[in-house]
């Protein structure tokens, strides 16, 4: 059974089709390529089932649902729930979370059978803490490395600087912006990390996936594993769960 998995983001939508036990395809392009995703969805065969999380808002859904009428199966938009797929929902209002952070909490519990700190580098960066009892506590939300650097030059008249190297102890402007920015990522992800340790859990592994990830990973005291297509995996997973629900 086939199964399209889309992952709308901010920046990018990624999508993936899937067998049932492996990924038949795979691709990205940048959100507002909809020629392109149409040309490369023009090969795909017809899926059974299509799964979509869309956090880039009602215009790139509607994008989504015209390229998607030429299969006449109806997607499936995924919310946070209070529990799904053996991961239960922290947050005071469950349907406030991301679909995108839901769906890689899920392709983290699945994937990682223990504590997991599950960290997407992009445009934004979200960090969140799952249980090995497969319990979201909660997350952060930063700013990504670029729009942290860019809300400098925005706010300050004095510094306008391009993306810098990382550097321990900068000796420039440019490297003190994006050194800085890579920091502040790698110090919240140790903290997360530490206050799973401090709350019972064992060591978690960092999940982690997006742009930014190699840029931060090298900095990171625990165990990565870089996971780029956590959200597409845990939409196909919710999806699997749903037919077997279903039949």
């Amino acid at each position: 059974m086939n199964i399209l998995a889309i992952d709308a983001g901010n920046t990018r939508i990624k999508w993936g089709l899937h067998d049932g036990e492996q990924w038949a395809a795979l691709g990205v392009v940048a959100k507002q390529d909809t020629v392109r995703l149409s040309d490369a969805w023009k090969q795909l065969p017809v899926p059974a089932k299509i799964i979509v999380s869309n956090v880039s808002g009602e215009r790139v859904r509607s994008e989504l649902n015209v390229l998607m009428a030429r299969w006449r199966v109806s997607p499936v938009w995924i919310t946070a729930h209070s529990s799904q797929c053996g991961v239960t929902n922290g947050y005071a209002q469950p349907s406030q979370l991301g679909s995108d952070r839901w769906a890689a909490l899920i392709g983290a519990h699945y994937f990682h059978q223990g504590a997991a700190v599950v960290v997407m580098a992009g445009t934004a960066i979200t960090i969140d803490a799952l249980t090995a009892g497969g319990k979201f506590l909660g997350g952060f939300i930063l700013p990504g490395l670029d729009m942290m650097a860019e809300s400098l030059t925005a706010k300050t008249a004095a510094i306008r600087v391009e993306r810098g190297e990382f550097e321990s102890f900068p000796t420039n402007t440019r490297n003190a912006v994006w050194s800085a920015g890579v920091q502040a990522a790698a110090g919240a992800v140790d903290r997360m990390c530490n206050a799973l340790v401090a709350g019972g859990e064992k060591m978690p592994a960092i999940l982690l996936s997006g742009g930014a990830a190699e840029a931060i990973a090298p900095h990171l005291y625990g165990p990565v594993v870089r996971r780029e297509n956590l959200v597409l995996e845990g939409l196909i997973y919710v999806a699997l769960a749903t037919t077997v629900e279903t039949t």
